[in-house]
């Protein structure tokens, strides 16, 4: 599936329900999520996260991080209170232009939306801290999820920290997606997107891919960093096998 597609369907999930498409608990669906609410659950997440770099010992410095998949900003508002200046970047322009809505006051995060299977907007060695979780999972083939991680790298900074999370594996049930798959032929068929989502609760996008965790750490190892720790995670579902990578180099 090309990028263009998997931009089109985030689009269109960003126009229906974009804070269940970012955070998909089911009693929060069809608009329930309350605002406030909602960023909370970033800030508890990075609490936690940042909690822990400090006991892994790392970020002396804390200048510039960067937000890969921010969606409508949950996570990259939480991060804006350890960085100097934090990059959201998202691929659905009403999901940064939300973002930038709702992060109005906080003058030290910067939104871009960004088409492309890389991270040529930003220089080499520029992140002291790349964030990214429960993205990587919903991108549309393996390669490109490869091709990020590899951007990863290449922006981070030395002695630099990435965190991503990504499945290892996904059982073939969980693969098949009908209710997605009914959702497209419909919509192919004619049917509007909010009657398919609203009355038949059918929905676009959310593909769910993974890598096996040794592949990752052999790209790791490919691309110049150093594991400092693999977590073992429920982010995709308890059925799934995922996995937190904390990363330097």
């Amino acid at each position: 599936m090309s990028l263009w597609k998997h931009k089109q369907d985030w689009e269109e999930l960003g126009s229906m329900d974009p804070f269940w498409a970012i955070l998909n608990y089911s009693n929060q669906r069809f608009g329930k999520w309350d605002v406030n609410e909602f960023f909370i659950t970033g800030e508890q997440e990075i609490e936690k996260i940042m909690h822990h770099v400090t006991q892994l010992g790392y970020l002396s410095r804390w200048q510039l991080a960067l937000d890969f998949g921010c969606g409508v900003g949950r996570t990259t508002k939480a991060l804006a209170k350890y960085f100097q200046q934090c990059h959201g970047v998202d691929i659905a322009e009403n999901m940064i232009l939300k973002a930038r809505e709702l992060n109005a006051s906080i003058p030290n995060c910067n939104f871009f939306v960004n088409n492309e299977e890389d991270l040529r907007l930003f220089p080499d060695n520029n992140f002291d801290m790349i964030y990214t979780n429960i993205v990587l999972q919903h991108m549309p083939c393996k390669s490109m999820i490869e091709s990020y991680i590899s951007e990863f790298m290449r922006t981070l900074k030395d002695e630099g920290l990435l965190i991503f999370q990504l499945p290892s594996y996904i059982p073939l049930l969980n693969r098949i997606q009908p209710r997605r798959r009914l959702y497209l032929l419909l919509k192919t068929l004619g049917f509007d997107g909010k009657f398919l989502y609203e009355r038949l609760k059918l929905f676009p996008g959310m593909r769910m891919n993974f890598i096996p965790e040794n592949e990752v750490l052999e790209l790791i190892s490919m691309t110049g960093g150093k594991v400092l720790e693999v977590q073992v995670d429920s982010m995709a579902g308890t059925s799934i096998q995922s996995r937190t990578y904390f990363i330097t180099k």
